[in-house]
């Protein structure tokens, strides 16, 4: 090291990982509050930073071969302009850098100066990526503390899961928690004290607005559940909770595949289904335990890694368990608010269904899954080939297509042609991270599958995913199957019946909306109302002779369930769709605030 840079070093600021610690120190609920502390670093102006490309080509240079010392990573970096905006510029060098075995001894010790002594974001990330190859259990401590600033929260969430899953997913939920009544459950698996987390995990509110797929599965790992539950085997609010996880991290509405990168899934649910003849039976617990055997039945679930004949054994002890008159008992007597009797109509609907699929399923069948009005969860066209669901073994960004998309609209029929069939869509939008495609065509006396399209590369992953093969099925068997899963309606409530038949109504007849310049949008139950009925419409003057929706505004109408049959409840809709417009009893929802104004329409919330 020159003079210079010997100079320079001494007038560091303040290592990142030692200001993590003094900021830690007076955080409540000893983690920080809201989604990690925050970096907030002079940067220079967007006009001193090198085109991407170039960028990288210089980080590389930079850093191949590795420096010796942190001070000279910090000054080349800084004179290339490299800000935190640059993470993945730098992850992508330090993946590709060459460590010879001679050498990695040289380059652990230069990330640990970093992680440790670092005073910039992008001399830290060096660190931190290097670790990611390089790393060792005494790195541990200081992966987590960098990784509470919610800047360094990948790279050092992604260096611990080689070390500890416990620490990375600690450290994960503190970034990924925004709300405040989860912080005292993360301020415990912080801490890692036993006694507090069993406290907490058995308390903390597990509805869909605070528990999603990620979160769930990061609680189960930061937890050790399985070590848990063998430490109190006896606990009964425990093994609902740890049942309550097992259901989120499976649920279809975010990745559903989470619940496959869950390593001691098995365990748990070996746990769970062991002893859920010793939680109390309530409506709660009934469906918890119902939507554990959709999951083992059809679901993701059924992709773990398990021992031949278990899943079965387990599924076949729920079905046991759930029609014992106790248990029956609960579901008949089920009253009280709105939600509870939602779910007791789900049960009463759904109990046995996963209980009673064929012993041997055939090459191809479409299961319709409803899952837990309360829960919000999505209802599902369940796709499985040899009894394996297709779409979550080769699609983690969303879920599958619902029937009135899959089934209604007759996607799945193999024609004369072929025809390509979006079969799940992320959870953003296929315009953001894509889709699962399928081309499916009939061959003489089969139905193919083939010319899959979907994103090439997973999200974190650094090679293509495989090619998926062509499916071939028995087309008089494949015709039966989609024939008997479009006639199946068993799955449905009176709303979503009615949402149903309004829209086949709507497709059959398009000119009652036309008359109005109007053209149908999205049609089917309430979110947040699961028992009401949402017809949506676009409508611009126009609308109904033009070729786009631009400046179009959408509006919305909601029917309650007045407990008539749902095929009078539905004509009578489409009968004042007819009659009135339906402008004037339907409400904007969305559009343009200007377009709506000059239209003479309320803006939402403005009436």
């Amino acid at each position: 090291m020159s003079a210079q840079e010997e100079r320079d070093a001494l007038a560091l600021p303040l290592a990142l990982h030692d200001r993590a610690l003094l900021l830690l120190r007076e955080a409540p609920h000893g983690v920080p509050a809201r989604r990690g502390f925050v970096l907030s670093q002079p940067s220079r102006p967007d006009k001193d930073q090198l085109p991407r490309k170039e960028l990288a080509a210089a980080v590389r240079e930079a850093l191949n071969p590795l420096p010796c010392d942190s001070a000279t990573v910090h000054r080349r970096l800084d004179q290339l302009g490299v800000r935190l905006r640059s993470a993945n510029v730098i992850r992508l060098a330090v993946a590709t850098l060459p460590l010879p075995d001679g050498e990695r001894e040289a380059a652990r010790a230069l990330a640990r100066e970093l992680t440790r002594s670092g005073t910039t974001a992008p001399a830290v990330t060096v660190g931190l990526y290097l670790l990611v190859r390089l790393g060792e259990p005494e790195d541990i401590p200081y992966l987590s503390v960098l990784g509470l600033f919610r800047e360094l929260t990948g790279p050092a969430v992604q260096a611990l899961y080689r070390l500890d899953r416990r620490s990375a997913a600690a450290t994960w939920l503190v970034h990924g928690t925004a709300y405040e009544e989860l912080l005292p459950l993360v301020g415990a698996l912080w801490s890692g004290e036993r006694e507090v987390i069993r406290t907490q995990l058995v308390g903390f509110p597990t509805g869909p607005r605070f528990l999603s797929n990620a979160p769930a599965r990061r609680i189960a790992e930061a937890a050790q559940l399985a070590d848990l539950l063998d430490r109190y085997p006896g606990d009964t609010a425990l093994t609902a909770r740890a049942a309550r996880l097992l259901v989120r991290m499976g649920c279809a509405n975010d990745a559903p595949t989470e619940l496959l990168a869950y390593k001691d899934a098995v365990g748990v649910y070996e746990r769970v289904v062991g002893r859920a003849g010793a939680l109390p039976p309530t409506l709660d617990h009934h469906a918890t335990l119902l939507a554990l055997a959709i999951g083992l039945s059809s679901g993701v679930a059924v992709l773990l890694d398990w021992s031949p004949g278990r899943r079965e054994a387990l599924l076949a002890s729920l079905g046991r368990l759930l029609a014992e008159p106790r248990w029956v008992a609960v579901v008949d007597a089920a009253g009280g608010d709105a939600d509870q009797r939602l779910r007791a109509g789900w049960i009463r609907r759904t109990g046995r269904k996963p209980f009673g699929l064929p012993a041997v399923a055939g090459r191809l069948r479409i299961e319709v899954v409803a899952g837990d009005p309360v829960d919000r969860e999505p209802v599902e066209t369940r796709i499985l080939v040899d009894g394996r669901p297709l779409v979550p073994a080769v699609f983690s960004r969303g879920g599958v297509r619902n029937p009135e998309v899959l089934l209604d609209g007759g996607e799945l029929r193999a024609g004369s042609g072929s025809r390509e069939v979006m079969l799940a869509e992320a959870y953003c939008a296929e315009g953001c991270c894509g889709a699962l495609r399928v081309t499916v065509r009939r061959e003489g006396d089969e139905v193919v599958w083939e010319g899959w399209r979907r994103p090439p590369y997973v999200p974190g992953a650094t090679r293509e995913a495989p090619a998926l093969p062509a499916y071939r099925f028995d087309a008089v068997a494949y015709d039966a199957e989609v024939a008997r899963a479009e006639a199946d309606d068993s799955w449905s409530w009176p709303a979503r019946t009615i949402a149903r038949l309004i829209g086949a109504g709507l497709t059959e007849r398009p000119e009652i909306l036309h008359r109005w310049d109007a053209r149908r949008g999205w049609i089917s139950s309430g979110y947040e109302e699961p028992d009401t009925t949402v017809v949506t419409f676009w409508y611009a003057p126009g609308l109904a002779a033009a070729d786009t929706l631009r400046d179009a505004l959408q509006f919305r109408w909601v029917l309650p369930d007045d407990g008539r049959p749902a095929e009078v409840q539905a004509a009578a809709a489409l009968r004042r769709l007819t009659e009135e417009d339906p402008k004037a009893y339907a409400r904007v929802c969305a559009g343009s605030p200007g377009q709506a104004k000059e239209l003479g329409f309320p803006w939402p919330g403005r009436e």
